[in-house]
């Protein structure tokens, strides 16, 4: 059996990265690939109740130790329970944010230290990274004037001022150009369309189709 290939999408709020999570599984599924659709935090049951305790009790306020361990206790269940095992079934996994969303809001946007959120990161699941990262890059305005526009609740960095998203943008810039063999950098001003098939024409390469 082929082994799978993992794919994140990353970047600050409003940047169109659930649209293209749908676009890009729709289309490689007519291909015929199986696709794992999945988010963080979250992605199973006891992910999605750690989620909701994050976002219920405004987790932005707790001590960043606290955020950066409650995200990597998530993400250890998400990797051993989904991610793994449909990898080693051969599916290709989409998974709105992983681990450098924590690098990006608890460490580059909020200064909680490197050293020790990549030591909470090798204590929850070692080594283990994704194959392929897009990180959809957008000015922080122009973002948080779409996100303001959803209804979906989960609001808890959305909060957060100018300053803190200028931040988390450079964060996310700085992991792109740290890591240029899994990380494609998007422009998240371009159409749906255009973004789509940037997207798609990365993963077929990295697929060799």
């Amino acid at each position: 059996m082929s082994e799978g290939l993992f794919i994140t999408l990353e970047g600050g709020e409003g940047a169109g990265k659930t649209t293209q999570i749908r676009l890009l599984a729709q289309t490689l599924q007519n291909r015929g690939f199986q696709v794992v659709q999945t988010r963080e935090p979250g992605g199973t049951p006891a992910g999605e109740a750690l989620r909701d305790v994050f976002v219920a009790h405004k987790g932005k306020d707790w001590p960043l130790a606290a955020q950066t361990m409650l995200m990597f206790t998530a993400r250890a269940l998400h990797v051993e329970t989904l991610i793994r095992p449909a990898l080693e079934e051969g599916k290709i996994v989409i998974s709105d944010r992983f681990t450098d969303s924590t690098r990006a809001y608890q460490g580059y946007a909020q200064g909680y230290d490197p050293e020790r959120l990549e030591g909470v990161k090798r204590a929850a699941i070692g080594d283990f990274e994704p194959d392929l990262t897009f990180i959809f890059d957008i000015d922080p305005r122009e973002g948080l004037v779409r996100a303001t526009g959803r209804a979906q609740g989960d609001d808890t960095f959305e909060e957060n001022g100018l300053a803190f998203h200028d931040r988390l943008r450079e964060g996310y810039r700085c992991i792109a150009k740290e890591n240029p063999q899994r990380c494609v950098l998007i422009d998240a001003t371009g159409t749906v369309e255009a973004i789509a098939e940037k997207i798609l024409a990365e993963v077929l390469k990295r697929l060799d189709v």
